[in-house]
């Protein structure tokens, strides 16, 4: 076994065993999304309650689209990172098929938002996920609905190529 795939062994492990409440940890520590050790990342921290994932999430300077304002990637981008935490309740490793974000209202700078995401239903390797977030008076500024597909841990070895294909 080389060692990326001792690495990528380590990773997926990950994905077994977190069907308790509470923290989950981050899917490694250079994700672009809740990677502790990624200086541009978001650091997101997410935590299970029941079927869902929650995350509170500011978006900073780092982040700005419009002034004041996040620029749409990096929404999706957390979003899209959420939504990866679900594959921990899944409990295989899966990638993103298909991402749609709706944004409502504009996702300001230094608010505190509260982002929730669920699995709607698996049909065999597919998952149709949905997520949203809201602001601190609790409305809804942005939304999301993904399709992942279940994969193998050698997608991850090969980089991807047609693991992934099944079916529309």
């Amino acid at each position: 076994m080389s060692d990326g795939d001792s690495v990528i062994g380590e990773w997926a492990e990950k994905f077994t065993g977190n069907n308790h409440a509470g923290p989950l940890p981050p899917h490694h520590a250079r994700c672009l999304g809740c990677g502790p050790e990624n200086p541009h990342g978001h650091h997101l921290q997410v935590w299970r309650e029941g079927d869902v994932v929650r995350a509170r999430h500011v978006f900073d300077e780092r982040h700005v689209g419009a002034p004041g304002i996040a620029h749409g990637g990096a929404v999706a981008t957390v979003l899209d990172d959420l939504f990866g935490f679900l594959l921990y309740l899944i409990g295989d490793p899966a990638v993103t098929r298909h991402l749609e974000v709706g944004y409502r209202a504009p996702v300001m700078l230094g608010t505190s938002y509260l982002l929730e995401a669920g699995v709607q239903r698996r049909e065999g390797r597919k998952l149709f996920v949905r997520a949203q977030g809201t602001n601190e008076g609790g409305a809804v500024v942005v939304e999301a609905s993904a399709l992942f597909v279940v994969v193998g841990l050698e997608h991850f070895s090969r980089g991807g190529g047609d693991a992934a294909t099944v079916a529309p």
